[in-house]
């Protein structure tokens, strides 16, 4: 896989989130520079998922702007959002459980599939060299996030580190330029966990992709970040490095009770 020029910088400005009057997000402001693993924490219900789903298209603001580059995405649906290079790999699985590894992954390649539906009927020319061309990219994601051993297997067999794995596998499939990761260490061990941080950082480095990831990992967030956001109740209480989040006291208070 090619690495990518990222150069679009994501920006949240003055978003509100409102269920039935009450503020899942309050005023957020956040800006996500290009090339950097920026880490969106606070305790549970601070509204991390939300934002997450206001950024891809799953949730609507009802006030304030989000902007990719020179694009609106304030109400934009998820498959406006992937068109522009934004993908999203889920807290929980969005995986077809009954097909193989290599089937989710070519699936997930669909909005590539750029040939009309006589060209798909009789495979031939354009479909047949794109299909190639979809398989060959699937492939190499296969290779980069090492599940050679998985591919002919049915996702739904496999342990739950190797399909959070393969959840990113299938964010990845799409060749994002930004990639929204939401909790994807939840429930594994320290081995799966390390995996996990490794193929982010190769992500990063090796793709020159943009990462927002939201994560309760407090050692993982503060080793891997270059920015970090903290929510509490749906407003940004902190915001910085690793070292001035840590350091911050609204920040402290949040997590343990104390200023």
């Amino acid at each position: 896989m090619t690495p990518l020029n990222v150069s679009t910088p994501l920006n949240i400005s003055n978003v509100t989130l409102t269920f039935g009057g009450l503020d899942a997000l309050s005023n957020v402001d956040m800006n996500i520079e290009p090339g950097l693993i920026t880490s969106i924490i606070g305790p549970n219900g601070a509204g991390k998922t939300s934002m997450l789903n206001c950024i891809s298209g799953f949730y609507h603001p009802n006030m304030g702007e989000i902007t990719y580059g020179e694009k609106r995405l304030t109400f934009s649906s998820p498959h406006q959002v992937t068109k522009l290079g934004i993908a999203r790999a889920f807290q929980n699985l969005e995986l077809f459980g009954g097909l193989s590894v290599l089937d989710n992954l070519m699936l997930a390649r669909h909005t590539s599939l750029k040939y009309n539906f006589f060209q798909a009927c009789l495979f031939w020319g354009k479909a047949s060299r794109i299909e190639a061309e979809n398989r060959r990219y699937v492939e190499e994601v296969i290779d980069f996030m090492e599940l050679e051993a998985y591919r002919k297997s049915v996702v739904g067999n496999l342990s739950y580190g190797v399909q959070k794995r393969v959840e990113v596998a299938r964010a990845l499939t799409l060749g994002p330029e930004l990639l929204l990761l939401d909790e994807p260490m939840a429930g594994m061990n320290i081995e799966e966990k390390e995996d996990i941080v490794r193929f982010i950082m190769d992500i990063k480095q090796e793709r020159n992709t943009t990462i927002v990831l939201v994560e309760h990992d407090l050692g993982v967030v503060m080793d891997i970040s270059d920015r970090i956001y903290v929510l509490d109740f749906g407003q940004v209480i902190g915001s910085g490095t690793p070292e001035e989040v840590a350091a911050n006291p609204k920040v402290i208070e949040a997590y343990i009770g104390e200023e």
